[in-house]
């Protein structure tokens, strides 16, 4: 009999839902089908995170409402956090409104603070359990405990705020790479070095029998922060913040909370009734079904009408305003549950550790006009209930539309969805943006653009929908409207860098190459590895006679390039394209030394990628440079090189101008004339197998001066004989050494 009782004074519902809930046991599937079902059907994941939203995520921010709102003492004790800092958010969140900037800084704080938060509540619990098991931790291990937690999560956050963000709503520190890896490794160690320490203290005093669901709360503490830190680790997996924070997480957190503060809400309903005299007591006070309507009630109106209102009032962006509701929602909750969930606190412990002493209930009657009408609308008098089942009835009837909403939104591959659901709120930029997506390719142009401006409209500091404008502004050749938009959009977002970019290749195709330049060094300005402004001022200043100038930005180009992951670099034949063109530049501002390096590392990346065209080009031009410097021996072996890439690839057109660059090397270098006639053979040969592609006529001009001049030194006849076969002493050329 003692035994039984005791269990029963361990657990809180009972083993299989406080293990599994309560203490997460289920994390480890639910993390892995999360991640492996959002990668195989995003859509159906998408509709299924919103649907838990409803019934789980936005009645656990409502738990927390109800507890601090629901008694007019607790409503006292807490004013600065029910009043104060209640009033400080919903300033907050109207200023967001028309401030749109404010966004990324609040979401970065709820992003950042919602791993804390998660940790603050699993090891509340694990002290809780372990208080219920019998333990009396001394504070050195209740200390080491709480840091094991702490850094398990720190190792996480170290995570989001390594290196740039991949989220334009997460503002990361950009902490150093290996900085952050580091710091990771040693917070990982800790982990282990506390953690050890605490159970080796905690464990001798009940066995590790009764710290099941302690140490249940303890791996899932690991699964959830430690373990995705140590996997970024080793393969260098990035760990996306809102994601991870907003997805799966959050419903087992939410689950958790609901599980605990509904076991709190009910034992608090028994110790009420039982201040209340025999003759007055009422039987089943605690109505489960009614307080989880209740915060599914209040968790929609948290979340659901404020978007909807601001979006219809304000004309301001749906998903914007979600967000905004979101983020302060949360933030409030964080704040306030941190203030009102402490087991020092002797109410809270008296009910959450099983005390069987009784807990006071009211003495004091707390007369404020807030309290006042909580107190008039938590009241059943029949007027009341009509109020309450309207508002109810109405809550639910803008969840069903919400989600009705959301999931015709996600439809891209139907046209008319879209429309039904811009039909229910227009005010949606991400929806106008897929809608101006399948207009264009559904080809109505004109449907598409006027989704576009509502998108810019709705938020003109966005790049996408203006990309999308401007590129279907290009395609249909308004170039000078197309302009006038980048002019517009400067005036919210005045230093971005791609926004400048194009702003300059406007301006280059409307003849203004001052302004075009003007606006690349502007975007330099604001983002000094802007590799596409790099490449558009190196050719412009090549243009314009600049050479030197236009080589120092093809190589902070090609700079900027390398430091791309393998995935994120251009096309081989740009880039080589590149290297080319700087390595003519320095050519041309006599810099050979550095333009042979440069000819040579175009043709070894040519070589790498299989582009032979590219190969021959680089070392021939990089054959005349090594001639020009006396290497003779080096000229020749890049000469025959890249007539051999000529000839692997059947091109006629470079196999011309080659032979004869050859030819005229050969004649100059002083050896013998019928190699070097034979050369310019095979250049007029070459040239005549062409279609329609001849040499530049100076080219032509200079190589029939060069023919004569070998035919007066032959000698007819054997000039002649040459001309019937140059293949013999073409090969023998090939072949040529000193």
């Amino acid at each position: 009999m003692g035994k039984s009782r005791k269990s029963k004074e361990l657990w809180i519902y009972g083993p299989g839902l406080d293990l599994i809930v309560g203490c997460g046991a289920w994390s480890a599937p639910l993390l892995l089908i999360a991640y492996f079902g959002a990668a195989s059907n995003v859509r159906l994941w998408a509709v299924v995170f919103y649907a838990l939203a409803l019934f789980c995520n936005y009645p656990h921010y409502m738990a927390t409402i109800y507890r601090a709102y629901h008694r007019a003492e607790d409503f006292e004790k807490y004013r600065v956090f029910t009043i104060h800092i209640t009033a400080l958010v919903l300033l907050t969140l109207l200023a967001s409104h028309f401030w749109l900037r404010l966004l990324p800084w609040i979401f970065t704080i709820y992003l950042t603070w919602s791993p804390w938060h998660y940790s603050g509540q699993n090891y509340g619990l694990f002290m809780m359990f372990a208080r219920r098991a019998g333990a009396d931790p001394t504070p050195e291990t209740r200390r080491a405990l709480y840091w094991a937690f702490i850094v398990s999560c720190v190792a996480l956050l170290l995570g989001f705020h390594t290196g740039p963000s991949s989220d334009p709503l997460f503002i990361s520190l950009g902490i150093p790479s290996a900085m952050g890896r580091a710091a990771q490794i040693v917070a990982g160690i800790a982990f282990v070095v506390l953690s050890s320490f605490g159970f080796s203290k905690l464990l001798p005093s009940t066995g590790w029998r009764k710290l099941i669901p302690s140490l249940t709360l303890f791996s899932t503490q690991f699964l959830w922060f430690l373990l995705p830190a140590a996997i970024s680790l080793v393969k260098g997996l990035a760990i996306l913040q809102s994601r991870y924070s907003t997805g799966v997480l959050a419903v087992m957190h939410s689950a958790q909370y609901l599980w605990i503060t509904s076991y709190y809400a009910r034992r608090e309903a028994a110790s009420a009734n039982a201040t209340v005299p025999d003759s007055t007591r009422r039987a089943g006070n605690w109505r489960p079904l009614a307080y989880f309507a209740v915060l599914v009630g209040g968790g929609v109106a948290l979340f659901v009408p404020g978007p909807w209102l601001a979006s219809r009032a304000f004309h301001s962006d749906f998903t914007a305003s979600f967000l905004i509701f979101t983020a302060l929602v949360n933030i409030h909750h964080f704040i306030l549950d941190g203030a009102i969930w402490k087991l020092r606190d002797g109410r809270i412990a008296a009910l959450l550790l099983n005390s069987r002493e009784r807990v006071a209930g009211s003495v004091t009657t707390v007369q404020t006009r807030v309290a006042a009408a909580w107190q008039w609308f938590a009241a059943g008098s029949p007027a009341v209930r009509r109020v309450q089942i309207g508002l109810a009835v109405f809550l639910f009837t803008l969840a069903s539309l919400d989600q009705a909403r959301h999931y015709l939104a996600l439809r891209n591959d139907n046209l008319g969805d879209l429309e039904r659901a811009a039909a229910l709120n227009s005010f949606d930029e991400p929806l106008q943006i897929r809608l101006a997506q399948t207009e264009t390719k559904a080809g109505n142009a004109q449907k598409a653009e006027i989704s576009w401006r509502r998108a810019i409209q709705l938020n003109p500091t966005d790049p996408a929908p203006r990309q999308g404008l401007l590129r279907l502004l290009i395609d249909q050749k308004r170039l000078q409207e197309a302009f006038t938009l980048t002019e517009t959009s400067l005036a919210y977002t005045p230093r971005d860098p791609n926004l400048l970019v194009d702003r300059g290749l406007l301006a280059l195709q409307r003849g203004q190459a001052d302004v075009a330049l003007t606006s690349w060094n502007q975007a330099l300005a604001a983002d000094s590895n802007q590799p596409l402004a790099h490449l558009y001022l190196g050719d412009e200043l090549d243009r314009e006679g600049k050479p030197q100038a236009a080589a120092g930005h093809y190589r902070s180009f090609l700079e900027s390039v390398a430091r791309r992951q393998p995935g994120a670099r251009p096309s081989p034949d740009l880039v080589i394209g590149v290297v080319l063109r700087m390595a003519d530049c320095e050519a041309r501002s006599s810099q050979a030394e550095a333009a042979i390096k440069s000819y040579s590392m175009a043709a070894s990346l040519a070589a790498e990628t299989n582009r032979p065209r590219f190969e021959s080009v680089a070392e021939m031009n990089e054959a005349e440079l090594e001639a020009r410097s006396g290497r003779m021996d080096d000229a020749l072996a890049l000469y025959q090189r890249a007539l051999r890439l000529d000839d692997s690839i059947a091109d006629n057109a470079a196999g011309g101008l080659d032979w004869f660059n050859y030819g005229r090397f050969l004649e100059e270098s002083g050896f013998p004339a019928r190699l070097a006639y034979a050369c310019i053979v095979k250049s007029e040969s070459a040239t005549r197998a062409l279609s329609h592609s001849r040499l530049p006529q100076e080219v032509d001009s200079r190589r029939e001066l060069l023919k004569d001049r070998l035919e007066r030194e032959l000698g007819g006849a054997a000039a002649a004989a040459i001309r019937r076969d140059p293949g013999p002493l073409s090969q023998e050329a090939l072949l040529l050494r000193r």
